[in-house]
């Protein structure tokens, strides 16, 4: 699962033979963001330079939909391109607004 959030880019798998999901990002950033505000009980962050995502952690099932269900209450934005900007600096919400024009294309090849 891809989840893009106000404290950044992640992406959340299970690896076969874990019972914890991995919780991967590009930045590091990011991980601390979201260890500091949701998941304080998230594993260290380790560093590769062999993977797609440089950056990952181990998390329960049980504490990411927790800090899931409290990022879903905590929104209070009515523009989240806006908010991004303002809280991670317009690089960032340059870049998510590239992912908001690519994703667009599933629009249109519906409307085909």
């Amino acid at each position: 699962m891809w989840l893009i959030t106000t404290t950044g880019f992640y992406s959340i798998v299970q690896k076969p033979g874990e019972k914890d999901l991995t919780i991967r990002s590009r930045v590091k950033k990011d991980l601390e963001a979201l260890r500091d505000k949701y998941l304080q009980n998230m594993g260290e962050i380790a560093i590769s330079d062999n993977t797609d995502y440089r950056y990952r952690a181990q998390i329960s099932h049980a504490d990411l939909a927790a800090a899931a269900a409290q990022m879903v209450l905590d929104i209070d934005y009515d523009n989240f391109k806006n908010t991004v900007a303002r809280v991670q600096g317009h690089g960032r919400s340059h870049v998510y607004s590239n992912v908001w024009e690519d994703l667009l294309l599933l629009e249109k090849e519906e409307v085909s």
